[in-house]
């Protein structure tokens, strides 16, 4: 037993043991549980097969279909506010313009929304863009000239609410990745580029940024993932799962609604796979066009 334990070729995996464990309880059984689900009747803890019923019944969900575009499209808008916005928080801030105590406050600042619950600031949204007059985006939409808003009864109108808790959310979080980045990068590159000449918007098209090439590929695929997946936010700023016309229902919402909310498990997990599939091909389509994996092969 002794040298069973002390053994150099055991070691590894003795180490590696707790996360494997892990990752099959709390990740492989409830996934394969998940699809066998998806293709039974789930009925008082009984499952009676059928086939991909509940895959054509889904196809055929217009409601699904609505949640899907709702996902897709926070997914997409987050993405194109989540990834420069941050980016160039980060450039200023590893830049010498201001002092360093007061870039150290901000960058605590812009990181302290993360760690704040989100049922909490989805009620604090809610409130910023209630219908009342006195609500704060309402006295901000006066002082522009426009009337008061209702706010969460608009699509449009509503996806600027959720966009505007995740700028709040994730724009600190994503500018520590980036700037983590940028510190990585040897000052000898942006040297040798001031001595030829090149300017610092020049440094950052050509050093910065393709430097920061790993960066960008992990802050996308985190977002893809986060964006597809959100369900909190929406249901603490429209006081649950039932939005006017569904225009706050998400993927992850409808499966809620369905599984737990309906009791219908079976068609819930065909909802879940669903989701599974769409995230693993976007980002596998993704890091296989930003060639992550021609450069782990080489």
């Amino acid at each position: 037993m002794r040298q069973l334990l002390y053994s150099k070729r055991l070691a590894p995996y003795l180490f590696i043991l707790p996360f494997l464990v892990t990752l099959a309880v709390f990740w492989v059984v409830p996934l394969s549980r998940s699809f066998v689900m998806s293709t039974q009747e789930v009925l008082y803890g009984q499952g009676t097969f059928i086939g991909l019923a509940n895959y054509e019944r889904l196809w055929g969900d217009r409601i699904f279909w609505q949640a899907l575009f709702n996902s897709v499209r926070y997914m997409v808008l987050t993405l194109v506010l989540l990834v420069p916005i941050p980016l160039v928080l980060a450039a200023l801030v590893n830049s010498s313009i201001g002092s360093a105590r007061i870039k150290g406050f901000f960058k605590a600042s812009m990181f302290v929304p993360a760690l704040t619950s989100v049922v909490v600031a989805g009620i604090v949204f809610r409130l910023i863009f209630a219908e009342s007059d006195s609500a704060m985006m309402n006295q901000v939409a006066e002082f522009f000239g426009f009337g008061p808003v209702r706010w969460l009864r608009g699509d449009i109108t509503g996806l600027v609410a959720l966009l505007a808790i995740a700028l709040w959310r994730w724009t600190g979080v994503n500018m520590m990745y980036f700037l983590a980045g940028m510190q990585a990068i040897p000052s000898e590159y942006y040297e040798a580029a001031s001595i030829d000449g090149a300017g610092k918007v020049r440094q950052f098209f050509h050093i910065t940024l393709p430097n920061l090439r790993p960066t960008i590929v992990y802050v996308v695929t985190i977002s893809v993932y986060g964006g597809l997946a959100m369900f909190l936010e929406s249901f603490m700023l429209y006081a649950g799962n039932n939005s006017p016309n569904n225009q706050g229902l998400t993927v992850v919402g409808y499966l809620y609604r369905k599984g737990i909310e309906e009791n219908d498990l079976g068609f819930a997990s065909a909802v879940g796979v669903v989701l599974l599939l769409l995230v693993m091909a976007i980002n596998i389509s993704y890091l296989t066009a930003s060639g992550t994996f021609k450069k782990e092969a080489a």
